[in-house]
C-alpha cells in the first residue's frame, strides 16, 4: 500500500492563547472568538486525516473536519460576504448541497481544508480590524420581506456563541474518535 500525504497528515499541535479576564471590550471579545477559534483546531489536534472524517453519532453526518469546514463558510459567509461585500461564494456549500461542509468530508483533503479554514479566519481578523464595533452592515433577512441592521458587536459576539457551540460538538465528537476529553 503506497501511503499518500493525506495519509499520513495529522492536524497540528494548537497553542491557544487565553482571554485575559480584564480588558477593553474589543479586546474582550476579539480574544474571546480567537480562544475558540483555537480551541476548535485544538479539538482535532493530533487526528489523523481519517479520524477527522469520522463521524461519532449516527445518523448525523457532523464531524471534526465537517466543523472545520462549516466554521470556514461561516467566516467567510459573516465577513467577507457580507460586511465586507466581497464578491464571494460558498466554498463547501451549493443550493444543491446546502450541507456540503458536513456532507462531502469522505473525499475531502483535511490538511487543504484546515488550510482553507485558516485563510477564512485570517480574512475575517482583516474585515473586523478595519471597523468599529459599533459599525453596522445591512443583512436580507431569510423571511420576509426587508433588510435588518447588524452592528459589529452583535456579529463578533454571535460568532463566540456560533463557535462555543461547535466546540461543545466537537468535545463529544473527539471522545468518540479517541477518548480524548478536555475543556
Amino acid at each position: 500500500m503506497v501511503l499518500t500525504m493525506t495519509d499520513t497528515w495529522i492536524a497540528p499541535a494548537v497553542e491557544r492563547t487565553e482571554s485575559p479576564n480584564v480588558a477593553p471590550e474589543r479586546t474582550a471579545v476579539e480574544s474571546l472568538l480567537d480562544y475558540f477559534r483555537d480551541t476548535l483546531l485544538w479539538k482535532c489536534a493530533g487526528l489523523t486525516a481519517e479520524q477527522l472524517k469520522q463521524r461519532s453519532v449516527p445518523p448525523s453526518s457532523m464531524s471534526l473536519l465537517g466543523l472545520v469546514r462549516h466554521m470556514a463558510e461561516v467566516e467567510r459567509t459573516w465577513f467577507r460576504a457580507r460586511v465586507a461585500a466581497e464578491d464571494v461564494g460558498p466554498i463547501y456549500c451549493s443550493d444543491a448541497d446546502p450541507d456540503g461542509d458536513f456532507d462531502d468530508v469522505d473525499a475531502a483533503d483535511a490538511e487543504a481544508d484546515f488550510a482553507t479554514y485558516q485563510r477564512e479566519v485570517e480574512a475575517a481578523r482583516a474585515v473586523l480590524a478595519a471597523r468599529g464595533l459599533d459599525d453596522t452592515f445591512t443583512l436580507k433577512r431569510r423571511e420576509g420581506p426587508g433588510e435588518t441592521t447588524i452592528d459589529m458587536r452583535a456579529l463578533v459576539l454571535h460568532m463566540i456563541e456560533e463557535y462555543a457551540r461547535h466546540c461543545g460538538h466537537a468535545d463529544l465528537i473527539r471522545e468518540c474518535v479517541d477518548g480524548a476529553t478536555g475543556d
